[in-house]
């Protein structure tokens, strides 16, 4: 998405227990979307979440393909266009 133009900058955050990716439109605004590993909610909900633009969560799940998903689907439309 990045090679595309459609977001502008990316950034990982490697935390003691979670691990994140952010995409951003412009580089001084809040992530477009954001995917978090939390292993300690492998058990529970699923370790891999999915946060929108307000830091609402998307998605939740315990495979990231599924997770990833509305985020494929957009890439593909920004293919087709």
């Amino acid at each position: 998405m990045v090679a595309a133009g459609h977001w502008r900058d990316y950034a990982l955050d490697l935390g003691a227990k979670t691990a994140s990716f952010s995409a951003f439109r412009r580089s001084a605004e809040n992530p477009e979307v954001r995917i978090v590993k939390d292993p300690a909610l492998r058990l529970k909900q699923g370790e891999w979440i999915l946060y929108g633009e307000g830091g609402v969560t998307l998605k939740r799940g315990h495979d990231l393909a599924n997770v990833l998903a509305p985020v494929e689907r957009r890439l593909v439309k920004l293919v087709e266009a």
